[in-house]
């Protein structure tokens, strides 16, 4: 097993983004997914629900991870200040898996049903976000307007990274997403 870096869920993403690259995201089943990483199928409903969510592993840890963040954030940072920290600080991960982002991206430009699971991620990241501003003692209707603006920053952020040619980190384009939305905001 010495091709394979990571643990099962890498494994598993892996194998189902070279399926899904060479005989197409429909066509493959969970059960060549196991077999290409060497597991079985149980072992792979034991980490995801289906084959949608395997393009998404560490999506429900990250969306915890950052609503725990924020609300964790010194009361001193504004509410852009603490969402944003939360976001960059495990981005140095993404950055290490840079090429697997792409070819996941590649895969979701191409398939209707995949983006609307990404865009229940995204949901599910602004809601979290809202959460954790509440809890920060902003009120809404400014957690809620706050949080789907910061969503929509590190979708914008994220985008740019993965067509960076320059390749530079993710931490600077969810800066870069965060500037112009203070930048816009002041325009107003």
């Amino acid at each position: 097993m010495g091709r394979w870096p990571g643990g099962t869920q890498e494994r598993l993403q892996e194998a189902a983004i070279e399926l899904f690259t060479e005989r197409g995201y429909e066509r493959t089943t969970v059960a060549e997914i196991a077999t290409r990483a060497g597991l079985t199928e149980r072992t792979f409903y034991n980490h995801f629900a289906d084959k949608r969510e395997v393009l998404f592993p560490g999506q429900d840890a990250f969306i915890a991870g950052t609503r725990e963040a924020v609300t964790a954030a010194p009361a001193e940072k504004s509410p852009l200040d603490a969402v944003l920290a939360a976001l960059t600080a495990g981005s140095a991960w993404f950055d290490r898996h840079r090429e697997a982002a792409q070819r996941r991206r590649q895969l979701l430009d191409a398939h209707a049903d995949l983006r609307e699971r990404e865009r229940a991620k995204v949901a599910a990241l602004g809601e979290a976000i809202a959460d954790a501003l509440r809890a920060r003692g902003l009120p809404d209707p400014a957690a809620t307007l706050t949080a789907s603006v910061c969503a929509a920053a590190h979708q914008l952020g994220t985008a740019r990274w993965l067509a960076d040619p320059e390749e530079g980190t993710l931490a600077h384009h969810l800066r870069a997403s965060f500037e112009d939305l203070r930048r816009t905001a002041r325009t107003w």
